[in-house]
């Protein structure tokens, strides 16, 4: 199964330097970060900055409205991961005229116990927002939370995707679709051409998307 929906080269690269032009996404190749996971990584992208920048935040929300338009055109409702899909699930939700909600990382362990907030009715055609796709485990989580409660997942549309061939296994074997608005190797093309990282980096970075258990690349 095809994993992976089309988004335009102009759109990727537009919200590419978009997340760039506020600092979204740093480039630290030799003193990587950490992840929650304990992998190394010379790129972290947080797109929660692109709430607080009235411009980039526009940007983004039409660009995830027109995405669901074009690649999920039955969608019935959006639903956003917790915590940072929350917020972009109810902007392009509001743009689109449809209902929102979002699945919890847990359940709560009172009053109702909800796993998902907002009302979803079963076999209902559900979009799931996430704010980026690494390895997808998180994202895979909530599809299926949402499947088990009866939700007809039809997608997932995201705003930046590593481009890591283990998400596209792990949503390939779930049977999930992707769409995102920009990925990895866009980024990287933009930071070079923009000067925010040395042409002489992007060997390094490309080493560690293919493959970012090896750590190979930190010394490269």
């Amino acid at each position: 199964m095809n994993t992976s929906t089309s988004t335009s080269i102009d759109t990727k690269r537009k919200i590419a330097k978009a997340l760039l032009s506020i600092g979204a996404v740093f480039f630290r190749p030799n003193e990587p970060f950490v992840w929650a996971s304990g992998i190394k990584s010379p790129v972290y992208c947080d797109n929660r900055l692109t709430l607080s920048d009235v411009t980039v935040r526009n940007e983004i929300e039409s660009a995830l409205a027109l995405a669901i338009r074009e690649n999920y055109p039955n969608a019935e409702i959006l639903m956003g991961t917790s915590t940072a899909g929350i917020p972009h699930a109810a902007i392009a939700a509001h743009i689109l005229g449809l209902p929102m909600g979002y699945v919890r990382a847990s359940a709560k362990d009172h009053g109702r116990n909800n796993h998902i907030e907002g009302k979803l009715a079963p076999k209902m055609k559900t979009v799931v927002i996430e704010d980026l796709i690494s390895t997808g485990g998180s994202v895979l989580d909530t599809v299926d939370v949402l499947r088990g409660a009866g939700a007809d997942v039809i997608g997932v549309a995201s705003i930046f995707t590593y481009n890591m061939s283990i998400s596209f296994k792990r949503l390939s074997a779930a049977g999930v679709q992707n769409v995102s608005l920009t990925d990895f190797d866009t980024i990287v093309d933009a930071a070079v051409e923009l000067g925010y990282i040395k042409p002489e980096d992007v060997t390094r970075l490309l080493a560690f998307r293919d493959n970012p258990a090896d750590e190979g690349w930190i010394n490269t």
